[in-house]
């Protein structure tokens, strides 16, 4: 491994895991990495990113940093993950809470700004 990790920075990626704010179910907009927050931006969007892969990258962020299985960005990205796999609807309900979810960490000042 050419990148040295320490017990409370681990990855399995370029992206890090900040061990000391798992799970602290607040999300300082400061703290998201670039990556993370263009990929959120781009599932709030109108054309949101259609590589799987990508979607989980942002899922796993969400729920290590955000609060776990109950995230709502976290959610939307494994409801839009499934809607990719396997072509079915999405939850239209999930896709709000997300946007309202992305209003109160700060990523915009009203829901219909980040479409």
């Amino acid at each position: 491994m050419s990148q040295q990790q320490s017990p409370d920075n681990v990855s399995i990626d370029d992206i890090p895991l900040d061990i000391a704010n798992t799970q602290s179910e607040e999300v300082n907009p400061a703290d998201v990495p670039d990556e993370i927050e263009s990929i959120t931006r781009g599932l709030a969007g109108e054309q949101p990113p259609t590589n799987p892969i990508v979607v989980l990258k942002a899922a796993r962020w969400w729920y290590l940093h955000g609060k776990g299985g109950t995230d709502p960005a976290f959610q939307w990205a494994i409801e839009w993950a499934h809607h990719l796999a396997i072509d079915t609807s999405s939850d239209v309900e999930h896709f709000n809470e997300f946007l309202e979810y992305l209003v109160t960490v700060g990523f915009g000042d009203e829901p219909h700004e980040l479409r």
